[in-house]
Order: structure tokens, then sequence, then C-alpha cells
């Protein structure tokens, strides 16, 4: 996903984006160099240097900084950002645990009933085109059971 256009709110204190998706936001507050009264944001842009998926911003005092589409995605919480992030924690689990399961990858393979192509596609922490559920029969295999808990979020 890249980002079309940032705009400033300071009527919201916050930052505005526009992706082919849809509009996000991020408050001041979460930013590392945060407007001040006295020290606008003077500039912002869509940087290329990031491959258009994040901004830069300059201040009025020639400081700038640039925050990375993610964290516009994880503040407003968004489904797919959210599906990635547990599927890359489980598959980075999957990778610690095949080890210490003392199964070799063909015994992992066979109780799978896939191919060796299919378990490296697994194991890759940066493919996001399988599903969470063949994650949890791969951590089934290891020996593993996942727990989901429902948490309310602190202020």
């Amino acid at each position: 996903m890249k980002i079309n256009n940032a705009t400033v709110s300071y009527r919201k204190k916050a930052i505005e984006i526009e992706t082919a998706q849809g509009s996000y936001s991020l408050p001041f507050s979460r930013l590392r160099l945060r407007p001040k009264p006295d020290d606008r944001i003077k500039e912002i842009y869509v940087d290329r240097d990031l491959g258009n998926r994040g901004i830069t911003y300059v201040l009025e005092s020639g400081r700038e900084d640039s925050i990375h589409m993610d964290a516009f995605l994880d503040f407003n919480k968004d489904p797919r950002f959210l599906r990635d992030a547990a599927l890359h924690q489980l598959t980075v689990d999957a990778n610690k645990l095949i080890p210490k399961s003392g199964l070799s990858k063909q015994e992992i393979i066979r109780r799978l009933r896939t191919s060796p192509s299919q378990l490296y596609r697994l194991l890759d922490p940066s493919n996001y085109q399988k599903s969470i559920d063949e994650m949890l029969r791969l951590l089934a295999v290891l020996g593993c059971t996942v727990e989901w808990k429902v948490l309310p979020e602190a202020a």
C-alpha cells in the first residue's frame, strides 16, 4: 500500500494520509518530533526514498522526521495490518520451535501432508500469502497450542 497524499490538521492535532484503501490519521502525541505552537510543521510530503510508504515532515526549527505507514496502520488498528503482524509472529515462533521439536523437516512435511516448498513458504516470515490456519496446523505438528486473548487496551 502506498501513500498518495499527506496533510497536517491542526484542528485535529494530527497528520493525515490518504491511500487507495482509505484515509488514516496519526495524532501529534505519537510523533517523535512533536510540533508546538512556536515550532509548527512547515512542510510535509510523501517520501519517495521510503517507496511512497512513508512521509517526512519538517518543523519550522529545521528539525525533520519520517514516519512509516505502519505507524498509521498500527494506530488505526487496520485489520490487514494486525493480521499480518500476527502471521509474522506465528512464523517467527514456528522457526524457533522447529529445532526444539526434535522432528526432522521431512517428518514435519509428512505430518502436514504437504510438499517441501509449502513448508518453506510457511517458514518464510516475509510471505503474507499464507493463512493463519496453515500456521496453526504447523504449530500443532510441532507440539504447540496457540492461545488467543482478548484484552482491553490501556488508556
